[in-house]
């Protein structure tokens, strides 16, 4: 035996079931490694998103942009607020592509950017708390579909537009001098203008459509977006974008204290990430691939010992009823082939008891509390029930 336990044992496993074992979960890390490849690749390349200047989709803006190249305007695309603060100005117009997506003091920040700049800033589809923040005296009211739709107003832009796809957020405001209400859906515009300090203004879009790689060409959507976003020589075009530290830092308080304002945001997906992993490689590894298969013991156990083994854990854990149950069903087994009975109905009273009563000679005994009756009140009751069956089994065979 210790010649045996040195070196590899035979329990251990071989390099083979050691690669049967892992071979899973380096499936498992390869497709997330080749997965995350392709996403930076993806995002690397020309697609980016919905409303953007770079994008070739049908919902992107780079025709947009390309047109107003053209004309000599300049489109800058940034994705933090400090970006877009600083480079507001009386030359610049501001297209702010998702106002709602901006914390509180976000629109704080931009207000007052937008106040001093002298030049024009667009609000793409902002709801309502966006338009009370960034545009005071006007409120956001209910939607309406995207259509194409006449200007009825005196708007310049708009009349040399013409029918252009509005539509969306419809708006109201109290403001009557030096504002402009285009597009009416009921009676409320989808296209409003108000005019601030100085020569500014800022325009409120109720859709974003008009802007579209896919409708730019149709009805006047090509000219109403070049006079609204080329009226200045440069135009900032704001994506605002959910790791930017300012808004982060406003999620998180900016008196916060702790190591977690020292923690990126990205690092939250990312843990969230490795956690499904983590229980999709549970769940896989918790099922059982395969039929049981038996395997060859280190060593030959003799039954007799396995037998006194669970009926030492019977003893232990005292398991009479247990045992008392294993003995009779071990003993109805037995006796079934004896009798030509078939072992499916071994284990049933109204099939067995009148076999085992026709085979014996004496009538008189209560074979049914003995093969199927109640568990033994203590040890010494077991140990007559094993040895009366035992009996009853040679009785069975030899007559």
């Amino acid at each position: 035996m210790t010649g045996a336990m040195s070196g590899t044992t035979a329990v251990s496993p071989t390099s083979r079931q050691i690669w049967t074992r892992s071979r899973g979960i380096l499936l498992v890390v390869l497709i997330l490694v080749v997965a995350g490849f392709v996403i930076a690749v993806i995002r690397s390349g020309g697609g980016h998103g919905r409303l953007d200047p770079r994008s070739t989709d049908p919902s992107g803006s780079r025709a947009v942009a390309e047109l107003l190249k053209e004309r000599g305007v300049t489109t800058r695309v940034v994705t933090t607020l400090d970006e877009a603060s600083t480079a507001t100005g009386a030359d610049t117009t501001l297209l702010v592509a998702g106002p709602d997506l901006l914390t509180g003091r976000q629109q704080e920040v931009l207000r007052t950017a937008m106040d001093t700049s002298g030049g024009r800033t667009v609000l793409v589809a902002p709801g309502g708390n966006s338009v009370g923040a960034l545009a005071p005296g006007a409120s956001a009211d209910t939607t309406a579909p995207v259509s194409a739709r006449e200007p009825q107003c005196t708007f310049p832009a708009a009349r040399r537009a013409g029918n252009a796809d509005l539509g969306g957020r419809r708006y109201t405001t109290d403001i009557t001098l030096g504002s402009d209400s285009c597009y009416l859906v009921d009676g409320l515009p989808t296209l409003l203008r108000i005019g601030t300090q100085g020569a500014g203004d800022t325009v409120l879009l109720g859709a974003p459509d008009m802007l579209y790689n896919e409708r730019l060409g149709h009805h006047g959507n090509a000219s109403l977006a070049l006079q609204l976003l080329g009226s200045r020589p440069h135009l900032v075009w704001y994506l605002p974008s959910l790791s930017d530290g300012s808004a982060a830092g406003d999620a998180r308080g900016e008196g916060g204290t702790g190591i977690g304002r020292l923690i990126p945001s990205g690092w939250l997906w990312g843990t969230l990430q490795l956690a499904v992993a983590a229980v999709l490689a549970a769940v896989w590894r918790a099922r059982r691939m395969g039929p049981l298969v038996s395997e060859r013991l280190p060593v030959a156990v003799r039954a007799s010992e396995s037998s006194e083994g669970r009926a030492r854990l019977y003893r232990k854990a005292n398991a009479r009823d247990s045992a008392a149950s294993a003995l009779r069903q071990a003993a109805r087994s037995r006796l079934a082939p004896l009798l030509g009975i078939n072992v499916a109905d071994a284990h049933s009273p109204e099939v067995l008891l009148p076999a085992v009563s026709a085979q014996l000679s004496d009538g008189d005994r209560d074979l049914r509390t003995l093969l199927f009756g109640p568990a033994p009140a203590d040890d010494a009751a077991l140990i007559r029930l094993a040895d009366q069956l035992d009996a009853l089994e040679r009785e069975v065979r030899t007559s």
